[in-house]
This record gives C-alpha cells, sequence and structure tokens, in this order.
C-alpha cells in the first residue's frame, strides 16, 4: 500500500503539471535574459578557463565548483536515463531532450546567480548557500518555511537516488564483470567515500576537480570511437531523432512504437533527471566558489547542462541509434551496454568503469548537498551525524533491494524542485538586472582599456 502511495505522488508530481512548471520557468529565464545562455557559451567556457583560479571569497575554486556539480549530474542519466527515454519514447525523445537543456540552460544560471549573491558564511566560516539561503534572504523572512521545505526534502532525497541506489549499481556492476563481493565493494567505498568526506567541500571538489573531466573523457571517447565506426550512418540518425520527434516512431524488433507526446514527455523527463536544472541541486556547490561576481558564476554554472545533456547524453542517444540497439529488446542500462559490447573491443568493460566512476562521484556530490541542507536546519553540530549516517547508508545500499527507494527518491527530488522553482520565478527580475549590469560593466572595460592604451 505504501508503494502504491508512493506511486501515486510521483504520478502527480512528475506529472503535466511539474513539466509545465520546470519547462515554463526554463522559458521565462531564458526570454528575460534575452538568449543569453545561448549566445554567451563560448563566454561562459572562457570563464570557465579562468575558473581554474579563484578571485574572490569562498572554499574552492569556480572550475572545482562546476566539476562537483557535475560530480552529481553525470551519471547513470547519462547511461540508463537516455536508454530509457529513448527505450520508451523512441529516437524522438532526445530531440526534446534537448529542447529540455537549451531551457534548463537558464534555469542553471538562474539558480547560481542567486546562490552567489545570498550565500552567507557560517558558524565554521564557510560560504554556504544554495535554494534555501536564497528564498530566506532573498524573499523574506515569511517565505523561509519554503526554504526548511527544500532544505527537508534535500536533506533526505540524497540517501535514496544518491547514496544507496548508486552504491548499489557499482557493487553490482563489480559482481557481475569482476566477481567482486557486494560486501567487500560496499566496504570498500564506504571507506573511500568517508575518507573524502572528512576533507569537507574542498577535498570532495579537488577530487572531483581531477576524477570528473577523466571519466567524463573515458566515457566520451568510447563513444565517440563507435560514432567514427559508424560515421556514414550519422546523417540518418540525426534525420530520425528529428522526424521521430514530430512524427513518432514505428514499431520495430521488440520496440512497441511511441507516440509524439511519449517522446516529448521521455525526453523532458529524462533530461530533466539528468542534468538536474531546476531541481536545486547544483547552486549548494556554486555557493562555495571562489568569486566576487553571481553572473559570472552563473556563466560556468550552465555549462553543466550544456556538458551533461548537450554533449554527453547526446552522444550515448546517437550511439543507441546508430548501432540499432534502441529499438531491440535490451532497456535501460542494458541497452547501452548492448551498444558498447557490440560496437566496441571490451566496450562492456569500458561501460562498467565508467559506471563505477559515475557512481562514485555522484555519492560524493550528493553528499555536500545533502549535508548543506541538514546543516541549514539544526546548525553546523548535525554534520559530523550526517557524514556518518551517509557512510553507513553505502554499505546498506549494496546489500538491499530498491524499487521503493528509487521511487521515494524520484518523490522526494520532485518536492526539492517545487519550493526552487517558485524562489526562481519570485526572484527572476533580480537576475535579469545583475545580468544586464554586468554585461554593461564587460562592454565599457575593453572601451576604457583601449583609451588608456591610446593615452599612453
Amino acid at each position: 500500500m505504501f508503494e502504491q502511495i508512493i506511486d501515486i505522488i510521483n504520478g502527480f508530481i512528475w506529472g503535466p503539471a511539474m513539466m509545465t512548471l520546470l519547462l515554463g520557468t526554463g522559458i521565462y529565464l531564458t526570454i528575460g535574459l534575452k538568449g543569453m545562455t545561448i549566445s554567451h557559451i563560448p563566454y561562459a567556457f572562457r570563464q570557465l578557463i579562468k575558473g581554474r583560479k579563484g578571485s574572490g571569497e569562498g572554499e574552492i575554486t569556480p572550475f572545482n565548483a562546476l566539476m562537483t556539480s557535475l560530480s552529481s549530474t553525470v551519471g547513470m542519466g547519462n547511461i540508463a536515463g537516455v536508454a530509457t527515454a529513448i527505450g520508451i519514447g523512441g529516437p524522438g525523445a532526445l530531440f526534446w531532450m534537448w529542447c529540455a537543456a537549451i531551457v534548463g540552460m537558464a534555469t542553471k544560471y538562474a539558480e547560481a546567480v542567486l546562490a552567489v549573491n545570498y550565500r552567507e558564511t557560517d558558524e565554521l566560516g564557510r560560504k554556504v548557500g544554495g535554494p534555501m539561503y536564497y528564498i530566506k534572504n532573498g524573499l523574506g523572512r515569511k517565505w523561509k518555511w519554503l526554504g526548511i521545505a527544500f532544505a527537508l526534502f534535500g536533506s533526505i532525497a540524497g540517501f535514496g537516488g544518491a547514496n544507496t541506489a548508486q552504491s548499489n549499481a557499482v557493487s553490482q556492476v563489480l559482481e557481475t564483470n569482476f566477481n567482486v563481493p557486494t560486501v567487500v565493494s560496499g566496504l570498500v567505498m564506504a571507506v573511500l567515500v568517508g575518507f573524502v568526506l572528512l576533507g569537507g567541500i574542498k577535498r570532495i571538489a579537488t577530487l572531483a576537480g581531477k576524477l570528473v573531466p577523466f571519466m567524463a573523457m573515458l566515457y566520451l571517447s568510447a563513444t565517440l570511437i563507435i560514432l567514427l565506426t559508424h560515421v556514414t550512418e550519422i546523417p540518418a540518425a540525426i534525420a530520425l531523432v528529428v522526424d521521430s520527434a514530430f512524427n513518432g516512431a514505428a514499431a520495430a524488433g521488440g520496440f512497441a512504437g511511441a507516440t509524439i507526446m511519449l517522446a516529448l514527455r521521455m525526453g523532458l523527463a529524462r533530461g530533466i533527471f539528468s542534468n538536474e536544472a531546476g531541481l536545486g541541486s547544483a547552486p549548494i556547490a556554486h555557493a562555495a566558489a571562489e568569486t566576487n561576481s553571481p553572473v559570472r558564476q552563473g556563466t560556468i554554472a550552465m555549462l553543466g547542462t550544456f556538458i551533461d545533456t548537450l554533449i554527453i547524453c547526446t552522444m550515448t542517444g546517437l550511439v543507441l541509434v546508430v548501432t540499432g540497439v534502441w529499438n531491440g529488446e535490451p532497456q535501460g542500462a542494458a541497452m547501452t551496454l548492448a551498444a558498447f559490447s557490440s560496437a566496441l573491443p571490451y566496450g562492456d568493460i569500458i561501460l562498467s568503469i565508467c559506471v563505477v566512476l559515475f557512481g562514485f562521484t555522484t555519492m560524493l556530490g550528493w553528499s555536500y548537498y545533502g549535508e548543506r541542507c541538514a546543516e541549514f536546519l539544526f546548525g553546523p553540530k548535525v554534520i559530523t551525524p550526517f557524514r556518518v549516517l551517509w557512510v553507513i547508508g553505502i554499505f546498506v545500499g549494496t546489500q538491499m533491494s530498491l524499487e521503493l527507494v528509487w521511487k521515494m527518491t524520484d518523490a522526494l527530488n520532485g518536492l526539492m524542485a517545487i519550493p526552487n522553482l517558485i524562489a526562481l520565478v519570485l526572484l527572476a527580475p533580480l537576475v535579469f538586472k545583475l545580468t544586464e549590469e554586468y554585461f554593461a560593466e564587460e562592454e565599457k572595460s575593453p572601451s576604457k582599456a583601449r583609451v588608456a592604451k591610446e593615452l599612453d
């Protein structure tokens, strides 16, 4: 009965109303920012390169803030989520994932701008922020209950999809492909994560700064090799993706056929699940960045959605289409595994390594999100108990069945998104104002420099 209740809640939370709210917020922000998040992608990458060194108060470099954010988003959503979307909604689902990402970049940008603008210094002298802080400080004390609601859902949600579920997935992969007992993998993961957590956000971010680029390049290199071996089929694959988005996909093999609405729903839902735009998790990491400019950090933050969905998810989707596994029997992660195994020597091993790395970094990234949410509710005294519970949860996850856990996590993630999206809409005028002022000043700066040079 409890599981049925969760299913009903999820059906409501992740139904048309939530999809409309998520997309509507992204579209509103994109229009209000005059398309800046699309036109300034090259500018954002330049800021990311400069962001290897901080320039202001904070705990971690702007670059490592993005890597910490990506550590929690680049994961099973890129491997299993894309396959699930295409398996149910057809290739057209990939097109709608692109659409979700384009407007999601504005959502992620606004989240980071507000997180840095309204961040605080906690009792331990660290910069902390996120939706709970920009709700409290931006909307006023009468809205603090909404921030408390976000923090409550956020502190619990991570124990599902980002803790027990991730450790379970990693342990199953290690047992299946490398014959490592789940008890052993559970203990090793718990020890490794515990060691990293002892160093706080600085150690998490330092490790993410090294591990995330490596694992992303490993995965992208594997998908690139597969696409190069099927290069003549890529134009037809892209045409199929676009055509299926507007005309549906015909049934073939084990594929039951997909309507336009099914492609739309699956593409939007899985795209949002993968890049977390609107969920409110990423700004918690960006609030810790060493920066004196909310807008500059916002441009770096929006690259998280660009990299996660428009690059990594796209590569996965094209691999599934060109290899022909999208309309076969395997579903979810098994579909991606079938594509790698059929088109790449040792593809199953390579994908297994990626799953292990993706899962491990997700456990680290979300540990910080949950910890900050718990600190907002109970103060710094909760940090040590939270970390202990997090480490225990990792081992427990390797020994349990997780179908109900995933459903509960989906519900909690949806409940996190609602307070965050309300705050984004209400605080959007401030985001527009800060952005306009920042880029107006940016345009003046080169002119000032040229005048000074001429005077010299």
